[in-house]
């Protein structure tokens, strides 16, 4: 399983915005940080903050920032919303029938994985992700006031 760039891109930059909870950021703060391109970043950006997850602010000193506290931000329930499609097989699917289905053993294994891994997110939060919060801000090049924290 591979998950989408967009759902990199989501991780990142509330990574980004967390690790920087003071300070209004810009896409292009985050394209830079990162080295990945700000268009792809606007569309992340507008999902994030339709979801409750970002405030964006307009203007000429406006930017981004996180709209919730970084552990109200679940990374399961991130992952369900920006993957479009978390079928591991065809079988999965509404539409795709396989020969074997009715007997199929490894589709119940594979759902298992996938339930076992989508578990193992949900008991993630966007905290615990900037936990080393000035490691992160270095690899980034981020300012950070040491005083105050994500969360």
């Amino acid at each position: 399983m591979r998950l989408t760039t967009f759902t990199d891109y989501s991780l990142r930059t509330l990574i980004y915005l967390a690790v920087r909870p003071e300070k209004l950021v810009t896409i292009a703060d985050i394209a830079s940080a990162y080295d990945i391109s700000a268009n792809h970043l606007m569309k992340v950006v507008h999902h994030l903050a339709v979801a409750g997850d970002i405030a964006t602010v307009r203007g000429q000193h406006g930017g981004l920032r996180l709209a919730r506290p970084a552990d109200a931000i679940n990374i399961g329930e991130l992952v369900r919303r920006t993957e479009p499609d978390l079928a591991l097989v065809a079988c999965f699917g509404e539409t795709q029938r396989c020969i074997i289905q009715e007997g199929c053993v490894l589709q119940h294994a594979l759902g298992a994985a996938l339930q076992a891994f989508l578990a193992v997110l949900d008991g993630y939060t966007l905290a615990d992700l900037v936990g080393p919060r000035q490691v992160l801000a270095g690899l980034l090049a981020i300012e950070v006031n040491t005083e105050q924290r994500a969360g």
